[in-house]
């Protein structure tokens, strides 16, 4: 069970849609919403997510579960996703700065052609509560620290002006057609089932999988970026919050989902190594190697949650600190699994 299982209460039983629900945080909102005894329909593509996410977010009651493999950017696949829901949490996307510069019309297509479809497709079935993943990536060149939600600057990246866009639709939707989307604009979530392979990874998981016996591990820039690490149990209660609050201030808008606190680069794979140790003290001796600064990629971090707080009575559960404790135990573990079954 997901932390915010234990410390949140959705109300009656809903349908509830979640795109992208096989990936990291779509899995966790289902396994929270299905331990809340709710009714859960995911669809995914499987691109970035896995069944093995979809196998353990199902498991506190299978039988209010429901599994639909489908494209976001096929509209007939969003409209039968859509039929018989009551509120939308849309966290299909493609994530990722770098893979935006790379391709960036599949990112646009998948990020806003495949969103608003969702969002017709909602709108179509009657739905009028879709909660979004937006991202910090929208504020761009502003330089003002912290970020507040109303002063964005001009877009970084490919995968920046996608989320931007979508804020731009969600804003359309709701006064064209009368729906309550809330975007939420997450900063550098990190948690359990957060996916340590392949080109596009985030760091933490990059890092955890370095230090329990992985590639060794590399630091893009001087160490001095920062950023305001989130863990998964607070966007889960983010996103619980915005899609049940009955307050009409609180819909409509956009918020930032982050813990309020900005951590360099440099202290955060020291924290990373300090927690590692305690599981494995091989982990000790594993130091950074340095690599050129990224393009794209926003220098500092750092989120107003004030917002959030008054309207939504979001309040973070988890401090950096505690979210990389849990998370250093589940990336040990998987390091363990992955021993054994090499061993086999």
């Amino acid at each position: 069970m997901s932390p915010a299982a234990r410390q949140f209460r959705v109300g009656p039983p809903r349908t509830w849609l979640v795109t992208g629900g096989a990936g990291f945080i779509g899995s966790h909102l289902v396994e929270t919403l299905l331990s809340n005894g709710q009714r859960v329909r995911v669809l995914d593509n499987l691109s970035t997510g896995y069944r093995h996410n979809l196998a353990a977010a199902s498991a506190p009651a299978p039988e209010r579960f429901e599994f639909l493999q489908g494209d976001i950017r096929d509209p007939a696949a969003c409209r039968a996703a859509c039929a018989g829901a009551d509120v939308v949490l849309h966290q299909a996307a493609l994530g990722s700065v770098p893979r935006s510069i790379d391709d960036p019309k599949t990112s646009h297509d998948v990020n806003v052609t495949g969103f608003v479809n969702v969002l017709d497709a909602a709108r179509d079935a009657g739905i009028r509560r879709v909660v979004y993943a937006s991202s910090s990536a929208v504020y761009g060149d502003h330089p003002g620290l912290p970020k507040i939600e109303d002063e964005t600057g001009r877009p970084l990246s490919p995968y920046a002006s996608t989320k931007a866009a979508d804020e731009l639709y969600a804003h359309s939707f709701a006064n064209a057609y009368g729906m309550e989307p809330v975007g939420l604009r997450y900063f550098n979530v990190f948690g359990p089932r957060q996916d340590p392979k392949g080109a596009y990874a985030a760091v933490i998981p990059l890092w955890f999988d370095s230090l329990f016996g992985g590639p060794a591990p590399f630091l893009n820039g001087d160490g001095e970026t920062s950023r305001d690490f989130s863990f998964i149990a607070n966007v889960v209660q983010a996103n619980l919050l915005a899609a049940t609050t009955m307050d009409p201030a609180a819909v409509r808008t956009v918020y930032n989902v982050a813990c309020g606190a900005r951590t360099t680069l440099r202290v955060l794979f020291e924290l990373m190594r300090e927690e590692a140790a305690r599981l494995d003290p091989a982990s000790a001796r594993v130091n950074l190697t340095h690599r050129p600064a990224r393009d794209g990629d926003i220098r500092h971090s750092h989120a107003n949650i004030q917002r959030a707080r008054d309207l939504l009575g979001y309040e973070p559960t988890h401090s950096i600190g505690q979210g990389l404790a849990e998370s250093a135990r589940w990336y040990h573990q998987e390091a363990l699994r992955s021993r054994a079954s090499l061993a086999a």
